[in-house]
């Protein structure tokens, strides 16, 4: 007869309050069910479910309840366990409409591509008794490159002059890992600024979350060159700028071309906030606005663009004050 929960946790987490023990969950499908105090058994190992992991956007908590922060029993190592959650919706960009798709599947198969390559976050798949394919990932030792820009205490200008080119060259790195995926035809599907982590060892970006994947029938992999120009944006500004956040006197400068096709309230011609940004950049941040009427179709288009912008910012950077 196999050790019940309680039997498993005396044995190998012997510091774990027995009283909260719960079940050992082979068969991972009823995922709500599952919580703390559950070992999750795939494969041979075990996983100490220790909470229901959550994402911070625009100030909220988001609980994403299909994926577990665990401990391995076995090791004493932190993970985080991502099981199957499908869901389907529709993403409006400008006049054209987006299906996307979360597939489970598809992140196993990314993570069995991107192995050893710590631009992307590192894990492997085992399946459950049920056949699921459980995702069990390492924690990215890193911050959330947003929380790290939106941390600095200093004026954007000092920011865009000292810090920013070496951050938009880190960026381009960044676009790079995913012109690699679009080579091997993947797409990382949820291209976000919550999705980039900073490592705290080697300053390399690395990008979480690939279970996204999208019908963009327009261009195959233009949600992900979308994404990246929400980041770029972010980067660029050291933070969001909205037409609600700046001042009326700025705002009266402001016409919806200079705005996201996204997000129509956010603000891509940021050479109106911030003259001092060189026109290369602006120009590249004009392909996401409501203004452009060629958008990227390839990530190494982008990152050509973004070269030069490198250059002028750098060539800022060195002139005199």
């Amino acid at each position: 007869m196999p050790p019940s929960a309680r039997e498993l946790l005396a044995r190998l987490a012997p510091d774990f309050p027995v009283r909260h023990a719960g079940e050992i969950c082979t068969d991972t499908t009823e995922f709500m069910r599952i919580g703390y105090g559950d070992v999750i058994a795939v494969g041979g190992r075990h996983f100490l479910v220790l909470r229901d992991e959550a994402e911070r956007r625009f100030g909220l908590e988001d609980p994403k309840y299909w994926v577990k922060r665990c401990r391995d029993l076995d090791t004493g190592g932190r993970n985080l366990v991502k099981l199957v959650f499908h869901e389907s919706f529709p993403m409006t960009i400008g006049s054209m409409v987006v299906n996307c798709t979360r597939s489970p599947r598809k992140e196993s198969r990314i993570l069995d591509l991107v192995r050893g390559d710590d631009r992307f976050m590192q894990g492997v798949t085992i399946p459950d008794t049920a056949g699921n394919p459980v995702r069990i990932l390492d924690v990215v030792p890193g911050k959330r490159l947003d929380e790290k820009i939106e941390a600095l205490d200093m004026p954007h200008r000092d920011y865009f002059l000292e810090l920013f080119p070496d951050v938009l060259a880190r960026f381009i790195e960044a676009c790079q890992a995913i012109a690699w995926l679009h080579a091997h035809n993947e797409k990382h599907g949820d291209v976000r600024r919550d999705h980039l982590y900073v490592r705290y060892d080697t300053g390399t970006y690395t990008w979480i979350d690939f279970d996204y994947t999208f019908d963009f029938q327009d261009s195959p992999f233009g949600l992900d060159l979308f994404g990246l120009g929400n980041i770029l944006q972010f980067l660029v500004g050291m933070g969001q700028h909205t037409t609600q956040s700046v001042s009326p006197e700025v705002r009266a400068r402001i016409v919806p071309e200079d705005c996201s096709i996204m997000f129509p309230n956010r603000i891509v011609n940021l050479q109106k906030l911030f003259p001092y940004i060189p026109d290369a950049l602006t120009t590249v941040l004009a392909h996401f606005s409501l203004a452009a009427n060629v958008f990227y179709d390839a990530t190494p288009d982008l990152i050509r663009d973004l070269a030069k912008a490198h250059d002028a910012v750098e060539r800022l950077r060195r002139s005199p004050a």
